[in-house]
């Protein structure tokens, strides 16, 4: 059997932008008769995996995905240190093994471990006591949805809700790659990250999307939550063959709960493949088609456009989303305003809104369509 991954090493010679669980580096590759890349490259390392780096380091990268010219934010991922080993963590409780069977498996301590001092809370918990739960298919909308939720409160004279993000594991796996959640944790605009199934280095641990988010209610206190991957998403432009499918069952698993399932449309305005103009298939079919529970399902309102383009797409939305609602589907279609108001508050957002490569100034309607979301949960909440 072939290699499936392409590895390299090589000398850090340059220390980057760090943030909570990740470290840039810039690293001078050793010459290799192999795939020709850059002779420096910048990588990411995660220290709680492979332990501090500092110049003249030589290190084992990762390079498969920056060979291909693929994801995974442009960076060689280290592997660990060349020609010594990091120390041994401390000895300490916990059991979940995230990652499980790859050679950076990690164990931590879950949120539901028998370890874990709010085991007795979550044990027999399974109720989520009517949480509104926002479903999103894209990290992206992470940053919108709070906002939407953040500006709704303020405009109903209430305090800003208690934000869980429940992240689960169809994109990046650790939740140290995002500067999102980090920015996010940061400004205070969400209280925890949870990391469930093999995505890890939340704030706390969970194994599935069910104990994530009884987490969010029992141990965070939150007022709602939110459920989307990691960064990144895979996708292969066929029906099923996308990572957001799991969208439909976070959809399940909240109502299942006792929760309020929210479904966050993924909407494009700017996107040149059709199946992801107006409403992204793939939401029509997460939530059409996977999700087997109802969900409210917010439909962004856009202000009148001079030039026609956010009005257009507004009537090209509602005819997508009818199948979803009775008497064909069984979702709860909701009116909400994306005008400039909420516009406004997006533009406030603490970290940078992208999506695919787009901003706001390039793609509103893709945030917009998130944050009407967050608009509507936080009024769920009340």
């Amino acid at each position: 059997m072939c290699a499936v991954i392409t590895w390299r090493a090589g000398v850090v010679v340059g220390l980057g932008t760090s943030w909570p669980g990740a470290a840039e580096v810039t690293v001078r590759l050793d010459e290799h008769p192999g795939t020709a890349l850059p002779d420096e490259v910048r990588a990411l390392a995660y220290p709680s995996l492979v332990g501090p780096v500092a110049l003249g380091d030589r290190l084992l990268l990762n390079v498969s995905a920056l060979a291909r010219g693929l994801g995974t934010g442009g960076y060689a991922l280290v592997v660990g240190h060349a020609d010594r080993l990091p120390d041994d963590p401390d000895a300490g409780p916990g059991h979940l093994v995230k990652a499980r069977y790859t050679p950076l498996q990690a164990m931590v301590l879950g949120v539901d471990d028998q370890e874990s001092p709010h085991h007795d809370a979550l044990r027999d918990a399974d109720d989520l006591a009517g949480m509104p739960v926002v479903v999103a298919d894209l990290h992206s909308a992470l940053p919108a949805v709070v906002a939407g939720a953040r500006h709704a409160a303020a405009l109903a004279g209430l305090p800003a809700p208690r934000v869980a993000y429940v992240m689960t594991d169809g994109g990046a796996l650790p939740a140290w790659f995002s500067r999102t959640v980090a920015g996010l944790r940061d400004a205070g605009w969400v209280e925890a990250c949870i990391t469930t199934g093999q995505a890890f280095g939340g704030d706390l641990e969970a194994v599935t999307v069910h104990t994530g988010l009884l987490a969010a209610r029992v141990v965070v206190g939150a007022d709602l939550a939110v459920v989307a991957q990691g960064p990144g998403n895979l996708g292969t432009g066929t029906r099923w063959g996308f990572s957001g499918v799991a969208a439909g069952e976070a959809v399940n698993a909240a109502a299942t709960l006792n929760g309020r399932p929210v479904a966050s449309l993924r909407v494009s305005g700017a996107d040149a493949r059709e199946r992801h103009l107006g409403v992204s298939h793939h939401s029509l079919t997460a939530y059409g088609r996977v999700a087997l529970a109802s969900a409210d399902v917010p439909v962004p309102v856009f202000d009148p456009d001079p030039d026609g383009g956010l009005d257009a797409l507004g009537r090209r939305v509602r005819h997508q989303v009818a199948a979803l609602a009775a008497p064909h589907g069984r979702h709860r279609l909701v009116d909400v305003d994306a005008g400039a108001d909420l516009l406004s508050a997006l533009a406030g957002s603490p970290v940078r809104l992208s999506t695919m490569g787009r901003g706001l100034d390039q793609d509103p309607a893709a945030f917009l369509a998130a944050g009407v979301a967050g608009v509507h949960a936080a009024r769920l909440a009340g």
